[in-house]
C-alpha cells in the first residue's frame, strides 16, 4: 500500500477521534430543571360551585378559576347590616333623649340659681334649696350617662359596619383568581367539595423559562457572574442532543457539600456551590425534573 494513503488514512483517523472527543467533552456542571411553583388555596370557608383549573391547563394571570358559595356570607352581611342600621337608630334617639335632657338641666340650674338668691333672702326654705339642687345635680349626672351611652352606641354601630366590611371582603375572596400566568400542574379539589380557609386548591407555574439548578466547584466560581450567557445540553430520549442557551440568574454566596446525585468535573471538591440557569422553554421541550449539563464556556 502506498505510503501517502496510509498517512491520509491515519489523519482522517485522527481528525474523527478528535472529534468524537470533543463531542464527548466533560460538562462542567450538572443538575436538574425546577420551576417557581405556586399552590394557590382557598381565602374563605364554603362549597365550591365552580372549578376550572385542569391539570396541564395553561391559565392567565387574574381569570377567575373558582367560585365559593357565598350564601351564608351574604346572609350574614345582611344580618350585620341589620345590625348597624338599629345601632344608627339607637344613636339618633339617644341624641335626642340628650338634648332633652340638656334643655330639662338648664332649667333646673335656673331654678336652683334663683333658690339660692331666695334662701339668702330668707324668702326659700332649706327643704326648697335641698329639692333643687338635687334635680339640677340629677340631670347633670343623667347627662353624663346619656353621653357615655351615645359614645358606647356609636362604637357599636362602628363595630358593626367594620364586620359588614369583613364580610364583604369575605365574599370578594369568594371568587378566587388565578395569582399568575402558567400551566397548572397539580389540583388538590373538585367543583362540589367544601373547603376551608387556607385549604390548597390547585399548584401552577409558568414553564416558558424553567431554572437549572446546577452545582459548581469553587474553581468554577470564579468564571461565573450574573447575568452570563453559558450553554444546557439536554437529552431528548431519542439519542439527540438538544443545546439551548441559558443565562446565570442566582450564585449562592455560602458553600455546601455536594449532594449525593451531583457529579462535578472536580469529583476531589467536597464543597460546591449552588447556580441557577433561566433556560427558555417556549416549546415545552424542558420538563420539570429532567436533567442537564452546563458548560460554561460559551464560543
Amino acid at each position: 500500500m502506498p505510503r501517502v494513503t496510509v498517512s491520509v488514512r491515519r489523519a482522517a483517523l485522527g481528525a474523527f477521534l478528535l472529534a468524537a472527543c470533543d463531542r464527548e467533552a466533560e460538562p462542567d456542571a450538572y443538575g436538574t430543571f425546577e420551576a417557581i411553583e405556586v399552590v394557590v388555596s382557598a381565602q374563605t370557608d364554603g362549597q365550591i360551585q365552580r372549578f376550572v383549573p385542569v391539570e396541564g391547563m395553561r391559565l392567565e394571570s387574574e381569570a377567575v378559576v373558582a367560585l365559593i358559595d357565598t350564601v351564608p356570607l351574604t346572609l350574614e352581611r345582611e344580618q350585620l347590616s341589620a345590625q348597624r342600621a338599629a345601632a344608627g337608630a339607637r344613636r339618633i334617639e339617644v341624641g335626642e333623649q340628650l338634648r332633652v335632657l340638656e334643655v330639662q338641666y338648664d332649667v333646673a340650674r335656673r331654678t336652683y340659681e334663683r333658690t339660692q338668691r331666695l334662701h339668702a333672702q330668707q324668702a326659700a326654705t332649706a327643704s326648697q334649696l335641698d329639692l333643687a339642687e338635687r334635680e339640677f345635680r340629677a340631670l347633670g349626672a343623667q347627662i353624663e350617662a346619656t353621653r357615655a351611652q351615645r359614645r358606647s352606641v356609636g362604637l357599636e354601630a362602628a363595630a358593626a359596619a367594620a364586620r359588614v366590611a369583613q364580610v364583604r371582603d369575605r365574599i370578594g375572596r369568594s371568587r378566587v383568581t388565578n395569582p399568575r400566568a402558567g400551566t397548572v400542574l397539580a389540583i388538590y379539589a373538585r367543583a362540589g367539595e367544601v373547603v376551608r380557609v387556607g385549604q390548597p386548591l390547585y399548584k401552577i407555574a409558568d414553564l416558558d423559562t424553567l431554572e437549572l439548578r446546577a452545582y459548581v466547584t469553587g474553581s468554577q466560581l470564579t468564571s461565573l457572574r450574573l447575568g452570563r450567557q453559558v450553554q444546557v445540553r439536554v437529552d431528548r430520549g431519542d439519542g439527540e442532543l438538544l443545546m439551548l442557551p441559558g443565562t446565570v440568574s442566582w450564585v449562592s454566596s455560602t458553600a455546601e457539600f455536594t449532594p449525593t446525585p451531583i457529579q462535578t468535573r472536580d469529583e476531589r471538591a467536597d464543597l460546591v456551590y449552588a447556580v441557577k440557569i433561566r433556560v427558555p422553554n417556549r416549546e415545552g421541550v424542558l420538563k420539570i425534573g429532567m436533567p442537564a449539563d452546563l458548560t460554561l464556556a460559551v464560543s
